[in-house]
């Protein structure tokens, strides 16, 4: 999902991501377009990615921590995240 170019110089407290099981898959995965029908399957294979991931749940803590609203993070739609946050 990142390409080591764009972490370069990113801070060590976002040196989980060399470790992502979505490094080297297509980012377009991570951000399906709609929650329903034929992207209902784009969503299965970014959390099929995401369930085997050793780093699941510092992506996880990182986008409810930044609160961010688009695509797929530690296995969570945006929704899912809201929901979550919600209860925190």
């Amino acid at each position: 999902m990142w390409s080591r170019g764009e972490r370069h110089d990113m801070p060590a407290e976002r040196n989980w991501r060399d470790h992502a099981a979505c490094l080297d898959a297509d980012p377009d995965i991570f951000f399906p377009i709609g929650e329903s029908g034929p992207t209902l399957d784009q969503i299965e294979e970014a959390k099929r990615i995401c369930r085997i991931c050793p780093v699941q749940a510092a992506c996880l803590t990182w986008a409810l921590d930044h609160q961010v609203i688009h695509g797929i993070w530690g296995s969570t739609t945006a929704e899912e995240r809201h929901v979550s946050a919600a209860r925190r």
